[in-house]
C-alpha cells in the first residue's frame, strides 16, 4: 500500500475498521457481489472513511457503531476491497447472501444505491459496474424469451430486426394508431411497439387498440406473408390492472410471439418487470428505462452508469432494454456508455467498464459455457 492509503487506513474509527478489508484474499470466489463506485466525499471525511461508512450504509449498519451487532452479522458487512485514489475509484464486495433468496432486484439496488445517495458526507456517488458471481446468478431468473427467439419467430436471420415507435406518441385513436402499424409492417417493418406513455387514454381505450392492432397485424401478414409483431405497454397503476392488460392481448387471437410486453421499469418498479418475467416467461419483455437520466447521464455525479442498469435488467429477467444511442439523435450518450451496457448484456461474457461478466450458471472451465 502506498503511504497515502496507509494513512487513510490509520484514520478509520473501530466501526468503520468493520467495513473495510483491502487485503480481501479473493474477492471473485463466487461469496461477493462486486461493485465500483467513484465517490467524492462531501463532509469532513477522507475518501475511505466516507467508502466505509457508504458500505456500512448499504450492508448491515448504520452512522454509528451498533451494540447488538453479532459475530454472525458482521460477516455480512460490505467491504471496500480496493481504492483509487487518483480516478475517485472505490470498489465494495457485498456477501450476496445479504439479499432476498427470491430472486430480488430490488431488494439489492435497495441496499447498494438506495440510502446511500442520500448520504450527506458525498458530493459525487456513481455506481460505474457490478459483477454477479455465478452461484447469484442461480437465484435469479434472467431471460424467458430472447432476441434469438424473436428472430426465429420472426425468420429474419441476416439482418436487423427492423422496428418503429408510433409518431405522435399520443393523440392518434386506438383505429388510427393500428393503421399506422398496419402501414410499417405493409412497407417491410418487423416490430412497432408502443411508446412508454401508452395506456388507457379516453381517446384511444386500451382495449380497442388491441382490437385494431390485431386486425392490423393480421391484415399485414396476411398481405406480405411475413410474420410481425407487436409490443403492448402493460405497465398499470395497480397489479390486477398490469395482469388484465396482459390476459387481455392473450386472449385477443394472437399467435404466441406476435406480441411482447413493455414494462416502464424505472417508473414502474422491478417488481413489475420481475412479476411480468416469472408469469409470461413466453413472452419477450421489454425494459423501457424512461427516467433513467436521472441516475446513468455522465455529469449526474450521483446514481449508476447505463451498464449498471442494463446489467441488472437482464438479471430482473428483461428479453430487451434500450441501451441508447451512442451519441447519435436526440439522446444524450456516448459508444463508451452505450454500445458496452449493449454488449455487457447481449453476450454470455463480455468486458464492462471495470469487469469481466460471465451470465452463465456453470464453471467457466465447462466446454458448454464456451
Amino acid at each position: 500500500m502506498s503511504s497515502t492509503i496507509e494513512e487513510l487506513v490509520q484514520s478509520l474509527n473501530p466501526k468503520q475498521q468493520g467495513y473495510v478489508n483491502l487485503e480481501l484474499p479473493d474477492p471473485t470466489n463466487g461469496e461477493y457481489l462486486l461493485t465500483v463506485f467513484r465517490l467524492v466525499p462531501g463532509g469532513e471525511m477522507n475518501m475511505l472513511q466516507a467508502a466505509a461508512e457508504i458500505a456500512a450504509e448499504s450492508s448491515t449498519g448504520t452512522n454509528f457503531r451498533v451494540n447488538t451487532e453479532t459475530k454472525f452479522s458482521k460477516v455480512m458487512n460490505a467491504l471496500v476491497y480496493q481504492m483509487d485514489l487518483e480516478r475517485e475509484l472505490v470498489w465494495i464486495a457485498y456477501p450476496w447472501r445479504l439479499f432476498d433468496r427470491g430472486g430480488n432486484v430490488q431488494n439489492i439496488l435497495t441496499y447498494i444505491v438506495g440510502n446511500v445517495l442520500g448520504m450527506k458526507e458525498i458530493s459525487a456517488l456513481k455506481l460505474l459496474d457490478v459483477w454477479f458471481p455465478p452461484s447469484m446468478l442461480e437465484q435469479y431468473d434472467g431471460p424467458g424469451f430472447t432476441v434469438d427467439d424473436m428472430r426465429s419467430y420472426l425468420g429474419v436471420y441476416d439482418r436487423p430486426i427492423l422496428g418503429t415507435i408510433v409518431k405522435p406518441k399520443m393523440g392518434l385513436t386506438s383505429a388510427e394508431y393500428a393503421e399506422v402499424c398496419y402501414d410499417f409492417w405493409a412497407g417491410g417493418g418487423d416490430f412497432v411497439k408502443n411508446d412508454e406513455p401508452q395506456a388507457n387514454q379516453d381517446f384511444c381505450p386500451y382495449d380497442k387498440m388491441v382490437k385494431h392492432v390485431k386486425e392490423a397485424m393480421d391484415k399485414a401478414v396476411k398481405e406480405t406473408g411475413k410474420k410481425k409483431v407487436h409490443s403492448f405497454n402493460v405497465s398499470a397503476p395497480d397489479f390486477d390492472t398490469m395482469i388484465e392488460r396482459c390476459e387481455m392481448i392473450r386472449n385477443a387471437g394472437f399467435e404466441p410471439g406476435s406480441y411482447a410486453f413493455l414494462i416502464d421499469g424505472i417508473t414502474a418498479g422491478w417488481m413489475a418487470i420481475q412479476t411480468i418475467r416469472r408469469r409470461y416467461p413466453d413472452v419477450f419483455l421489454h425494459f423501457h428505462r424512461a427516467a433513467h437520466g436521472a441516475f446513468t447521464r455522465p455529469e449526474n455525479p450521483i446514481g449508476f452508469s447505463v451498464l449498471v442498469l442494463s446489467k441488472f435488467a437482464r438479471l430482473a429477467g428483461a428479453s430487451g432494454i434500450h441501451t441508447g444511442t451512442a451519441g447519435v439523435g436526440k439522446m444524450k450518450g456516448t459508444p463508451e456508455e452505450d454500445v458496452v451496457a449493449a454488449h455487457g448484456i447481449q453476450y454470455l461474457s463480455s468486458h464492462g467498464h471495470f469487469f469481466e461478466q460471465s451470465w452463465a450458471k456453470i464453471m467457466e472451465t465447462d466446454k458448454d459455457a464456451i
